[in-house]
């Protein structure tokens, strides 16, 4: 690990308690990860001075080296308060300051100019820039405020220090282990499809109801590509494309739809789909049902509104031993697709056990999906230091990722992206096990590896069971408009 701050050596006499040099500091070239610091120029508007840049690569001499771990650190300086960009730096052999060359260098895509970065940088990715800028095209370096612009500068400069800090304590050498398998269902991808035809068929903007997945990445692709996305029905102008997302609605969500006249697509996972005909068979023969569930999420909220005067929502096997029912002998349950498969089981236990006429599916309502990410996650937590679990904070299924890695004594972590993960939780965990929650993009895990690779030397090793064969047909309003 390397830290090089050239230009400014009383911020370095400032942190003299972290390790700090021009150079490298041990091992053969590219094997130490460095981190440059100091000042730049702003190459376009929308940057100030006193902002900050870290780079996505750097531009010098007709070579390009790309910085992997930009997103860590990024993420890092955002959380503690700093105004942060994220982009290519290109290193000059001068300082530049005359509007036309700035405009060449932001040609090339750079957003700022600074002197040593790609003097210092290996090749082998794992170098991290920090620039604070001083200059901006609108602010000159020789204009009124150049000084005042500096002091401010070199103050946020040593403001970085902890994060420095934090990204030294986090590089190392280290495993990573992919939980096999990941990412998107067949549910999820099909929801998604879904929209994406949609818009092919009937153009933007295309309406849905609620986020169509529990991923926030997923939602802002889908707006960039001209989905809007509503909280209820009464939003939707009348005659308007409206898809049901993938966790279902109560039977009122499409009356409303029919009122004003919608065009419905429903993109609702065939195995919550399943989940409502057994509430509806249930209830249709005089049983109470007892939903296993987390009440208010919006699988329980839809599938509640099959029949509402039916059902009870459970939690947990505390509020299954204390529940009570009009009439114990009839009694059936239905369960919530993306539980942890053990809690829910024990829930249904104490179920059974209290009325011995308990109805229930054949086979348990958690979703294989569900069950195979909990089963990859067990795999990798027996062997890791730390769990990190990529999905969306309010995603049911990427919270119990995370709840069953922490209950096989492991650490663990729910974050949206690599710039969520907090540096400190990287200090000295040498083995990083690696999930996704169905709802969330595999691109995400590609990325994040990337960054780590950032931070020194990794191997890959995937562990599971990686097949997962089952597709579900997309809605036929998409399939036979």
């Amino acid at each position: 690990m390397t830290v090089c701050t050239p230009l400014y050596a009383e911020w370095l006499a400032l942190h003299s308690t972290h390790p700090t040099h021009t150079g490298r500091s041990r091992g053969t070239p590219h094997e130490d990860p460095v981190l440059v610091a100091g000042v730049a120029g702003a190459l376009v508007d929308g940057i100030n001075p006193g902002d900050i840049v870290v780079a996505t690569e750097i531009q010098h001499a007709g070579r390009t080296v790309a910085c992997q771990a930009a997103g860590l650190v990024a993420g890092e300086l955002r959380r503690r308060g700093f105004v942060v960009h994220v982009g290519p730096i290109v290193t000059a052999d001068h300082v530049v300051d005359s509007p036309a060359e700035r405009a060449v260098l932001a040609g090339r895509g750079a957003l700022a100019v600074d002197t040593e970065s790609g003097l210092l940088a290996g090749d082998d990715g794992r170098a991290v820039v920090v620039r604070v800028v001083v200059d901006t095209p609108s602010e000159p370096l020789k204009r009124i405020g150049a000084v005042r612009r500096g002091a401010r500068a070199l103050r946020e400069l040593r403001r970085t220090a902890d994060v420095i800090n934090a990204w030294s304590a986090a590089t190392g050498e280290r495993e990573v282990l992919l939980a096999a398998p990941r990412s998107f269902c067949a549910g999820v991808e099909r929801a998604i499809e879904t929209v994406e035809r949609a818009l092919e068929l009937f153009g933007a903007p295309v309406y849905v109801r609620r986020q169509i997945v529990h991923n926030r990445h997923v939602v802002a692709d889908l707006e960039r590509r001209g989905a809007i996305f509503v909280e209820e029905v009464d939003e939707v102008p009348e005659h308007s494309v409206l898809v049901l997302a993938a966790h279902g609605v109560a039977p009122a969500v499409r009356a409303q739809a029919a009122v004003r006249d919608l065009r419905v697509i429903d993109a609702t996972c065939p195995l919550v789909a399943k989940v409502h005909q057994e509430v509806r068979r249930y209830a249709a023969t005089g049983n109470t049902v007892v939903l296993i569930g987390h009440a208010g999420h919006e699988e329980i909220v839809g599938t509640t509104g099959e029949a509402p005067d039916h059902v009870l929502v459970v939690s947990d096997p505390a509020e299954a031993a204390t529940i009570d029912v009009p009439d114990p002998a009839r009694v059936a349950y239905a369960m919530q697709t993306t539980l942890a498969v053990e809690e829910a089981a024990e829930t249904a236990a104490v179920l059974r056990h209290r009325f011995p006429a308990l109805k229930g599916p054949r086979t348990d309502d958690i979703c294989y999906a569900t069950s195979n990410r909990q089963a990859g996650v067990r795999a990798i937590a027996r062997r890791s230091d730390l769990v990190i679990v990529l999905g969306s904070q309010n995603s049911s299924n990427s919270h119990r990722l995370v709840e069953v890695a922490e209950a096989a004594g492991i650490p663990a972590v729910l974050v949206d992206d690599a710039a969520g993960l907090p540096l400190d939780r990287l200090a000295g965990a040498r083995t990083i096990g690696i999930t996704a929650g169905a709802s969330a993009p595999p691109t995400l895990v590609d990325d994040l590896v990337r960054c780590l690779s950032g931070l020194g030397p990794i191997t890959v090793t995937e562990v599971g069971e990686p097949a997962e064969d089952v597709r579900f047909v997309l809605p036929k309003e998409v399939t036979h408009p």
